[in-house]
């Protein structure tokens, strides 16, 4: 695997280390799951590139690639992909797959939900004071799970008590509900990478899942070389031609854990 640190990112990104190096900026889900673990040898392998990135927030990986310090962004918050790509920071998005997002408790209070569609259990949260905690780091996942509340509700909770942001990514978000007993919003993906770690038997179960607004859209975006003129247009142009290539989502779902796949591939089925 070759993940960098943020610092370490930057520091290298300004040489653009050249033909065999791809840097990447994305989010912790892509990373959390171990999809980009396992990309990377098979990528490497057949192309020689190596592959570099860092996993943070949406909202982080898109500033990166705004201040030129990513070739190519691997993202998932469709509204503010097309606002960077419109700002000339980006070349196009490119639909690459999705999953979707669930709502996972803690199995002692699972019950309280049963029987509920996600516009009762938000509800149920509020009117019971019930811990929920959100990622409060401008990712996909929180864009997502704050545009639900405002929908439900009329506003983000932020200053109820009981409205806990972790600033931290997915997996430890949930590790933060399972120790205090509480709730989350999540990516199925990382929910499956959670369940494989507690081996099959997670304290966190789903109770909300299947909601036509909670699909998860991927796209992959190469950094405008007329904005970033060290950009390695080539390498990240030649990456998302074997992701979107019937390969390339092959692989993609292929991709199990618990024998279940994480992500469904839609580079040819998905218009932007």
């Amino acid at each position: 695997m070759k993940k960098v640190i943020l610092g370490s990112l930057v520091a290298s990104v300004l040489a653009f280390a050249g033909d065999s190096e791809l840097i990447m900026a994305t989010t912790t889900s892509t990373d959390n799951t171990g999809l980009l673990d396992a990309i990377y040898p098979a990528y490497k392998a057949k192309t020689g590139v190596d592959i570099k990135w860092t996993a943070v927030g949406t909202g982080a990986a898109l500033k990166l690639g705004e201040n030129c310090d990513a070739d190519i962004l691997f993202v998932h918050s469709p509204k503010v992909e097309k606002e960077f790509v419109e700002k000339g920071f980006g070349v196009e998005r490119k639909a690459v797959m999705y999953n979707d997002f669930v709502v996972i408790a803690d199995k002692s209070i699972a019950d309280k939900f049963k029987g509920k569609d996600i516009k009762e259990s938000f509800e149920l949260i509020k009117k019971e004071n019930i811990k929920f905690f959100s990622r409060g780091d401008k990712s996909g996942t929180d864009n997502k799970e704050k545009g639900i509340w405002k929908k439900i509700v009329g506003e983000v909770p932020e200053k109820d008590g009981w409205y806990m942001q972790t600033g931290q990514g997915m997996l430890a978000t949930i590790n933060a509900a399972a120790e205090q007993k509480g709730v989350t919003f999540t990516d199925r993906g990382t929910y499956i990478k959670y369940e494989d770690t507690k081996k099959g038997a997670p304290e966190m179960v789903i109770i909300n899942e299947g909601d036509n607004d909670l699909k998860n859209f991927y796209s992959l975006i190469a950094v405008n070389p007329k904005h970033c003129a060290k950009a390695d247009i080539e390498n990240a142009n030649k990456f998302i031609e074997w992701a979107t290539s019937e390969e390339g989502q092959k692989f993609i779902g292929d991709f199990k854990l618990l024998d279940k796949p994480l992500f469904t591939p839609d580079a040819n089925t998905r218009k932007n």
